[in-house]
């Protein structure tokens, strides 16, 4: 996928992009045509970094409800002539889910849509799995034909249907369509189901991989040819390894860590690091001081996955490293170590921002460790953290630590993630907003009315409201 362009945080579009809570607050005060501007422009430009798990489309479905927005601009987008050209799930995958939203909410106009698309869609997969779980039988049986049409009636064809059963997210129309009262349908689709299942189990006889009775040199030739084909194999690899290697392997093993081929030293250091071995962190050290690029990222990988009490004392003397691995040992000690070294991970947290920006990988774990240590000097990085980042689940991990971090937390940044597109972070701030503000009585009970909000979100909101529907302090 594309790598969006985020707008400032400051700006509407910018606060919509991010999913954050007072994007929604903002659109509502703004002029309405300049807010349905802006939301149009998050739903049809999918503004995620990683849209398989971050959440935008019920946030959006209901500030379109909010403004009253009309489906003329995603109409346009979805039947596009593009749409014949660009098949990518990311170009249409976020519109689509919006509509299935809003069909749940009752807005028949949506649910026109998704079903004109998957008739006639390159995206059908997608609007079909939304209909699956919003539109009645007799919806969907009309869809059988049109959806079928797709796949010619020769061998190829039928392999190509057989596959899109097998692989469908949600079940339900074919399951319907297999028991179509037209035998025409009917007969395909369970022959579909059927080769479907075969393949299934056809793989299950044939696997690919080790098998016991492998030596290790077996195992590192096996990831080296992963890798000459574009596939690292070390990690499964180095499981392997715990099955064939015996005491007397641990020479060669150790010898590969050092100067094997790029898998072999990949697949080594993650099995010596995984059994604590006395000579993995020296061996780690050397890899990230002479390794290339992947042996210098397997080396960092194996050692944040140590638990041993030699590797976190390691991770002190390396935390100041301007490496790899002086992150991920800054990581390390957010997750693993004491309450003295609370210096060293607001110290990485800093470097991490400065150097990398809000956005960084190496935040998230930083960020968790930093709520876990209650190391409230960092709440001002936290809350520049929570303000910038793209990613709607950091900023959700930023909101976790500045509610242990920041007393301002519950006046503050509580009341705008009452409204935030990650049901986690709504979850939060359900149990830590304070209910002063009439603002969130009145968010707490509409999400506790709302049949689309998480059931994590409605159980926080209802310890908070009593059984005569008022606001508990």
């Amino acid at each position: 996928m594309f790598d969006p362009v985020i707008a400032p945080s400051g700006t509407l579009l910018g606060l919509l992009q991010r999913g954050r809570g007072d994007g929604t607050l903002h659109a509502l005060t703004a002029p309405r045509a300049e807010a349905l501007a802006a939301l149009n422009h998050c739903v049809l430009h999918d503004p995620r970094h990683d849209w398989q798990v971050e959440n935008r489309s019920l946030y959006y479905a209901r500030l379109f409800l909010d403004l009253g927005g009309g489906l003329d601009a995603i109409e346009a987008h979805l039947f596009d002539p593009e749409d014949a050209f660009d098949t990518d799930e990311s170009r249409t995958g976020l519109s689509l889910a919006v509509l299935g939203h809003l069909a749940s909410y009752g807005r028949r106009d949506a649910l026109a849509l998704l079903r004109r698309y998957a008739a006639t869609g390159s995206n059908w997969a997608w609007a079909l799995d939304e209909l699956a779980l919003r539109d009645d039988d007799a919806g969907l049986r009309a869809l059988a034909e049109p959806v079928l049409a797709r796949f010619a009636a020769d061998a190829q064809g039928e392999a190509e249907l057989a596959a899109a059963v097998r692989d469908a997210f949600e079940p339900r129309p074919w399951r319907l369509w297999a028991e179509d009262a037209r035998p025409s349908i009917a007969t395909r689709v369970r022959a579909a189901q059927e080769a479907g299942c075969f393949d299934r189990w056809r793989r299950q006889l044939r696997p690919t991989g080790p098998r016991p009775g492998w030596s290790v040199q077996a195992v590192f030739d096996w990831a080296q040819q992963g890798l000459e084909r574009g596939a690292a194999l070390h990690v499964p690899a180095a499981r392997c390894l715990a099955a064939v290697a015996g005491p007397e392997d641990r020479g060669a093993i150790v010898r590969a860590a050092r100067e094997g081929t790029e898998a072999a030293r990949c697949t080594a250091l993650r099995y010596l690091a995984d059994g604590n071995d006395p000579v993995a962190l020296e061996l780690i050290e050397a890899a990230v001081s002479d390794g290339p690029a992947p042996v210098v990222e397997a080396a960092v990988a194996a050692f944040e996955r140590m638990r041993s009490v030699a590797a976190v004392d390691r991770a002190r003397g390396w935390a100041r490293r301007p490496d790899p691995l002086g992150a991920a040992a800054g990581r390390m000690l957010a997750c693993r170590g004491g309450v003295q070294d609370r210096d060293l991970v607001r110290a990485a947290l800093r470097e991490a921002v400065r150097g990398e920006g809000p956005d960084a990988p190496t935040l998230w774990t930083l960020v968790d460790g930093t709520g876990r240590r209650g190391i409230a000097c960092a709440a001002p990085v936290l809350r520049h953290i929570y303000r910038e980042t793209a990613s709607s689940h950091l900023r959700g991990r930023a909101a976790r630590a500045l509610a242990a971090t920041d007393p301002s937390f519950a006046a503050g940044f509580a009341v705008e993630c009452l409204w935030d597109c990650e049901e986690s972070t709504r979850e939060l701030a359900a149990r830590y907003a304070e209910t002063g503000d009439n603002r969130v009585v009145e968010r707490l009970r509409r999400l506790a009315a709302d049949p689309a909000e998480e059931a994590e979100v409605q159980t926080a909101v209802r310890s908070r409201i009593g059984p005569d529907n008022l606001p508990i302090a």
